[in-house]
């Protein structure tokens, strides 16, 4: 049964509500879209230019904690969904306490094998407030409320998906074409064959509808980075949601990784990686795409594929100083920043 509710809690006003940051009319509203470790690095640096921001999350995680709490109790993979949110946190001893709880994992003591242990506390807390109201998207809006989080956070599903390819790889001297079920095995399936024919079950599951409704409203959408086959192309593999974004008028921008050598993408060029997007969605349109210069092995193939799919490719140096693939809030902000100005 689900329990009732009164208004959202009150919590401490954000730095951004206090300095005005994010405030002024000209500050754009922008839903971004992917999973995991690349959403957390857009959102990282979009919340530093508006606080309009919803970010979609995909909701197949079957891996770690997430893939547990959903088959133990059939609710929506919470794993992504709290890293939507710890990266939306506000920026304050509040918002940083309670990210720093919500990424909390168990690690039960050496020799003892304990029911919480690598359950990461946020999943927990998830879930106990899906139970507890009977609405994930209600849920995901209190665990905002609770991190102070600048934007909100959706799934894009209703429902638990299931994401399957097709992998070639070569057997005894021969090829051999086999199936490849859920996102974890999926992800790792690229270092030993070429992930073909991805899809979503049920083909038919609905997209979240608030999710829907922020694509058609925003005046920016802004898909990846990410793994590619398993956190931002599920999202136009989606039916509803693959419709909302090809007819939305607002501008679309694709955000390149800052490795095309992915266990996902083994041997997979930055051209590659766009052409999966246009044989999965020939009618998504686009308007900008930001890549580093490091990922980019012949700039004016690469223009001319962004041409052909309608935007203009706009390269930089987005990622960190540590050379390692991950992209730099600040960088990334002003790459943003600068696409935003020319449109």
């Amino acid at each position: 049964m689900a329990v009732l509710t009164g208004s959202l809690p009150l919590i401490p006003a954000t730095s951004a509500a206090r300095s005005g940051v994010g405030s002024q009319e000209s500050a754009p509203s922008v839903v971004a879209l992917g999973g995991g470790h690349g959403l957390s690095a857009s959102l990282s640096a979009l919340r530093l230019l508006t606080s309009e921001l919803t970010a979609v999350v995909t909701v197949a995680d079957d891996g770690g904690s997430s893939g547990r709490l959903r088959r133990e109790l059939g609710v929506l993979p919470p794993g992504d969904l709290r890293m939507a949110l710890a990266a939306l946190c506000d920026d304050t001893d509040w918002g940083r306490t309670w990210r720093d709880v919500m990424q909390h994992r168990f690690a039960s003591r050496d020799g003892v094998e304990g029911s919480l242990d690598n359950h990461a506390l946020g999943n927990l807390l998830i879930v106990t407030l899906w139970e507890l109201l009977g609405d994930p998207v209600a849920g995901l809006q209190w665990a905002g409320a609770l991190l102070g989080a600048r934007g909100r956070v959706l799934p894009m599903a209703s429902v638990p998906l299931t994401i399957e390819g097709d992998v070639l790889t070569e057997v005894d001297g021969g090829l051999r074409l086999r199936r490849v079920s859920g996102q974890a095995q999926l992800a790792m399936a690229g270092s030993s064959g070429n992930v073909s024919k991805v899809r979503l079950l049920p083909e038919d599951a609905p997209a979240c509808v608030d999710a829907l409704n922020a694509i058609e409203l925003a005046d920016w959408v802004i898909l990846g980075p990410g793994s590619w086959y398993t956190s931002v192309l599920p999202h136009l593999l989606l039916p509803e949601l693959r419709d909302a974004l090809c007819t939305t008028t607002a501008r679309r921008c694709l955000t390149m990784n800052l490795t095309n050598d992915t266990k996902e993408t083994l041997g997979m060029s930055a051209v590659d990686h766009l052409a999966v997007i246009r044989r999965y969605a020939p009618d998504f349109r686009i308007d900008a795409v930001i890549a580093d210069p490091s990922v980019v092995a012949d700039r004016g193939e690469f223009e001319a594929a962004v041409a052909e799919m309608g935007g203009r490719a706009f390269l930089g140096k987005v990622g960190s100083s540590s050379g390692g693939p991950v992209h730099d809030a600040l960088r990334l902000a002003t790459a943003y920043h600068d696409m935003f100005g020319e449109f």
